[in-house]
């Protein structure tokens, strides 16, 4: 786990739970808010490993707030509306879509009346569906949910992902708006991604990349108290090319030459993205661990 922590006045680190302050009827009053990342759903694979996963991390990390990037859970290119109920029902407050929001063509209508559903806020404006979204978890606290593209590498050119985080930003100030804020910077390079992190340091509670699948190791707090992870990974089967089947992608850069479609690896996902802990009266968060359950990848976790 990284971060600072919290400290009661005896210097000693408190937990995100302390049992000894309650709201009346309302059980142990939680300091620390609990909020799940979960990095692109890669096709079947992916699917799976969240709705048989999901249900039991919410209950057993005591989550307040799942967030999970779905644009790649269909066929491992975009988002049906079918699979987006399953990610909600598994327990999904919000699924957050990226450049392939609109791969699957009945997203389009979809997205338009389902709220939890959201597309990057930058996207084109004659899209539909709507670009942040603020979550109320089961004791009242509201956290802002704002997924947005980079530009840096990406087959299209997307509005400045910075001033449209800035203006949500804005209206949306912590300890005032809402109690907690996730910006997912969905985009290729880096360093763009590293860049929104330091944008946001101390007016979001996390920043966490996605799109290129691959999870990072540098999970940290930022100076001002932002979460931040470059990429949160996929939840796929790694035993693959980002998720893909590895024989075509193979075949392509070896040869340059393609022969059939990508198709999603279909071996045991392994779950990934990263939980933020954040404090309820700043925002700011307090630790930052990255997740990564089953499948091939060395386990991780709270």
């Amino acid at each position: 786990m990284v971060g600072r922590g919290i400290r009661d006045d005896t210097g000693r680190k408190r937990g995100c739970c302390n049992a000894g302050l309650a709201l009346a009827g309302r059980g142990p009053y939680h300091p620390v808010m609990r909020l799940l990342f979960l990095g692109d759903v890669m096709g079947r694979a992916g699917r799976r490993a969240v709705t048989e996963a999901l249900p039991r991390l919410r209950t057993e990390w005591r989550l307040d707030v799942v967030v999970v990037n779905g644009e790649n859970a269909s066929h491992g290119m975009g988002l049906t509306p079918e699979h987006a109920r399953l990610l909600l029902e598994a327990g999904a407050d919000c699924v957050t879509l990226g450049d392939h929001a609109f791969d699957q063509k009945d997203m389009l209508q979809f997205i338009e009346s389902e709220p939890r559903v959201l597309r990057p806020m930058n996207f084109a404006k004659e899209a539909p569906g709507r670009g942040h979204r603020v979550v109320t978890d089961a004791r009242g606290r509201k956290v802002l949910v704002a997924p947005v593209l980079g530009q840096v590498f990406m087959k299209r050119c997307f509005d400045d992902p910075f001033s449209a985080v800035d203006a949500v930003l804005r209206a949306h100030p912590l300890g005032g708006a809402v109690q907690a804020a996730l910006v997912e910077m969905h985009c290729e390079a880096t360093s763009e991604k590293m860049a929104m992190g330091h944008f946001c340091d101390g007016r979001a509670s996390a920043v966490v990349g996605t799109h290129t699948h691959v999870p990072t190791a540098d999970a940290q707090v930022l100076p001002r108290g932002t979460g931040y992870l470059t990429d949160a990974g996929m939840c796929g089967d790694y035993d693959s090319v980002i998720g893909m089947d590895k024989a075509e992608p193979m075949r392509r850069f070896v040869t340059g030459m393609p022969r059939a479609r990508f198709t999603p690896a279909a071996g045991e996902a392994t779950l990934s993205g990263v939980l933020v802990e954040t404090d309820d009266r700043s925002g700011q968060a307090t630790a930052v661990t990255p997740i990564r359950q089953a499948g091939r990848l060395e386990q991780a976790g709270p």
